[in-house]
C-alpha cells in the first residue's frame, strides 16, 4: 500500500475510535471527547496496542506516516496555543489585582512546591530525568506540570457546567490567565540555553520591537484581514522562537498573547477553537500517545502518576483553601475553585511535550505526567457538579 493510503488508515483510526468510545460509552459527563481522544492516543501508542500487536503498529505508524502526522500536529497545537494566548484577559485581572494575585499565586505556588517535592522523589530512581536536563530543570519542569491549569479545557468544562459567563466563571478565568503567563514564563526559563542566550535575547528584543509595529498594523487592518495576518504572525513567531532555541510553542504563545481578543469577533474565535479541536487536534493527541513509554514497567509508571496526581490535586486545593481564608470566601468556595483550576489536559500535555523534545524528561516521565493530566481532568466535572448544586449562591458572587 502507498504511504498516502496508510496515512488515511491512520486518520480513520484517529477519528473513529475515540468518537465511538465517546458516543457509545456516553462518557461526556466525566470524559469529554477531547479527553477520550487523549486516552485513545495512549491506547494506540507503542506501549499498549503497539506492544500487543506489533505488526499493526509498524505497518500503520511507519516513519513516513509519523512524519506526516507530526507536521499536522505541530501546526494544530501552535494554532491552539495562539488562541489560548489571545483569550488571556489581563485587564480584568488588573482590575481585581489584589484578589487575583493572591488566589493565582497560591493556586500555582502550592502545587508547584508539592510537584517539585514529588520530582525530587523521582530523582532517587533511574530513568525519570532526561539526558539533557540539569537537576533544577527536571524538578522545576515536573513541579510546574503539576501546577498547570489548562485555560482552553477550563473554558470547555465551565461551559458544560453553565458557569462560564457567571461571576464565578469570570473570576476563575482571571486566576487561570495569570497562571497561564507564569507557566510559559517558567518554561522559557527552563529552556534558556546559555550557549545560545545571545540568540534568545535577540529574539525577545526583536519580538518586542516587531510586536509593537504588528499591533499598530492589526488595529489598522479590517477584521477579515486580521485573521489571515494573525496566522502569518504565528508562523513567524514560532520560527523565531525555535531558531533561538526557546521552542516554537513559546513563540506560538507569545504570538497570541500580544494580540487583543477584542480585535476579533468572539463567536468566530469560539468557533475557530472548536474547529481546531474537531479537525486537527486529534492528530496531536495521537502523536502524543505515540510518545508514551512503559519501559520501566507499568506499575512504576502508574505509581509515579498517582504520586504526581496527589501532589497536583492536594496542592491546588490547599492553595485555594488558604486563599479563601485570606480573602474570606464562603465555606466550600475554595474547593470549587481549586477543583476547576486543577483541570489540566491540553496545556499540560503541550508543556510536557516541550520538556520531552528538549530532553528534560524521559518518555516514562512523560507517560506518568500524561496519565496524571487525564485523571485530574476526568475528576473535575463529577466532583464540582454536585458542589455547585448545593451551593448555587456562589455562582453569582462577583468576588
Amino acid at each position: 500500500m502507498s504511504t498516502t493510503e496508510i496515512f488515511l488508515i491512520a486518520m480513520i483510526l484517529i477519528f473513529t475510535i475515540p468518537y465511538l468510545i465517546w458516543r457509545v460509552g456516553k462518557t461526556d459527563y466525566y470524559a469529554p471527547l477531547v479527553v477520550v481522544q487523549i486516552i485513545t492516543g495512549i491506547l494506540l501508542g507503542p506501549g499498549i496496542l503497539g506492544a500487543a500487536f506489533p505488526d499493526y503498529y509498524t505497518f500503520v505508524f511507519n516513519p513516513s506516516v509519523i512524519q506526516s502526522l507530526s507536521g499536522i500536529a505541530w501546526w494544530a497545537v501552535m494554532v491552539f496555543v495562539c488562541i489560548a494566548g489571545i483569550e488571556l484577559d489581563l485587564r480584568q485581572a488588573w482590575k481585581h489585582r489584589s484578589e487575583s494575585v493572591v488566589t493565582a499565586g497560591l493556586a500555582l505556588g502550592t502545587p508547584l512546591l508539592f510537584g517539585c517535592m514529588a520530582a525530587a522523589g523521582l530523582l532517587m530512581y533511574d530513568g525519570w530525568m532526561g539526558p539533557k536536563a540539569m537537576t533544577w530543570q527536571f524538578v522545576l519542569g515536573v513541579g510546574m506540570a503539576c501546577a498547570v491549569t489548562a485555560l482552553p479545557i477550563l473554558i470547555l468544562l465551565m461551559e458544560k457546567l453553565e458557569i462560564l459567563r457567571q461571576p464565578i466563571g469570570q473570576r476563575i478565568l482571571r486566576y487561570a490567565s495569570l497562571d497561564d503567563i507564569a507557566i510559559w514564563g517558567v518554561l522559557a526559563l527552563i529552556l534558556v540555553d546559555w550557549e545560545r542566550v545571545g540568540k534568545q535575547a535577540g529574539f525577545l528584543l526583536a519580538f518586542a520591537i516587531v510586536g509593537y509595529l504588528f499591533r499598530k498594523l492589526m488595529v489598522w487592518l479590517p477584521e477579515k484581514d486580521r485573521w489571515y495576518v494573525g496566522l502569518i504572525w504565528l508562523a513567524v513567531c514560532g520560527f523565531g522562537a525555535d531558531w533561538s532555541g526557546l521552542h516554537f510553542m513559546v513563540g506560538a504563545f507569545l504570538a497570541g498573547a500580544i494580540m487583543d481578543g477584542d480585535w476579533f469577533d468572539q463567536k468566530q474565535m469560539d468557533m475557530l477553537r472548536h474547529h481546531v479541536l474537531l479537525v486537527v487536534m486529534p492528530v496531536f493527541f495521537l502523536s502524543t500517545g505515540l510518545r508514551t513509554n512503559w519501559a520501566l514497567g507499568g506499575a512504576a509508571v502508574f505509581i509515579a502518576a498517582g504520586v504526581l496526581l496527589v501532589a497536583s490535586v492536594s496542592g491546588k486545593l490547599l492553595g485555594t483553601h488558604i486563599a479563601g481564608k485570606i480573602l474570606k470566601w464562603e465555606p466550600g468556595e475554595g474547593s470549587i475553585i481549586g477543583w476547576l483550576l486543577q483541570t489540566k489536559a491540553l496545556i499540560m500535555i503541550i508543556f510536557v511535550n516541550v520538556l520531552l523534545d528538549k530532553g528534560i524528561i524521559t518518555n516514562e516521565t512523560f507517560t506518568a505526567l500524561l496519565l496524571m493530566a487525564v485523571a485530574s481532568t476526568m475528576l473535575t466535572v463529577p466532583v464540582v457538579s454536585p458542589k455547585l448544586v448545593r451551593m448555587k449562591e456562589i455562582i453569582f458572587r462577583s468576588k
